[in-house]
């Protein structure tokens, strides 16, 4: 445990940070999922599933929880499926 207050302060900091990566991550990993059972199922609302899918993805990457190719990486995959199934 730190003896200095920002060092503290710095844990707490990080540790929160934590959490709210996770939570950031774990909704993306939802709406990308949400995104694959809607193309795989042929849903109506595929396409609506996938726009979602890449917000959330592009949130991500600008909040630096994705490297940028990661998202783009991700964002293809979506759309390669997307159109695949059109």
């Amino acid at each position: 445990m730190p003896n200095i207050k920002s060092a503290k302060k710095r844990v707490k900091v990080a540790a929160a940070k934590t959490l709210q990566n996770k939570m950031i991550n774990s909704q993306l990993k939802t709406e990308i999922k949400k995104a694959n059972v809607a193309i795989e199922s042929n849903a109506a609302d595929k396409a609506e599933a996938v726009k979602v899918a890449v917000k959330r993805i592009d949130q991500a990457a600008a909040k630096g929880i994705l490297h940028k190719n990661t998202a783009a990486r991700k964002k293809s995959a979506l759309d390669k499926k997307l159109n695949a199934g059109a």
